[in-house]
């Protein structure tokens, strides 16, 4: 292999995981956060005490502002949780719990 050669990887085939009921594709190897962003959701959280959007601000897990619900688990990193075939994304409102 050549070094100065850029590598021609190609990524897996596309698979889909639900969000808010939506049909979303995603990529092996990307993230929930990614997988969102490619489809043009930008927001998929509410703050507790305003109900304001969220979305992706740090991109490294260091802050909680694109926390989501996945298969029922909420308070999920969309930015750490790797998109999966068949997983169940879901909006996180507050907590996510029910308060």
């Amino acid at each position: 292999m050549n070094s100065r050669e850029p590598l021609r990887d190609r990524p897996g085939a596309p698979f889909t995981l639900t969000f808010d009921g939506r049909e979303i594709e995603a990529l092996p190897g990307q993230t929930i956060a990614a997988a969102l962003w490619t489809s043009g959701v930008t927001a998929w959280r509410t703050t507790r005490g305003s109900g304001r959007a969220r979305g992706v601000f740090c991109g490294i897990g260091v802050c909680f502002d694109c926390l989501v619900t996945v298969d029922g688990r909420p308070g999920r990193r969309a930015c750490l949780v790797p998109a999966v075939p068949g997983a169940e994304v879901r909006t996180q409102h507050g907590t996510g719990h029910d308060d």
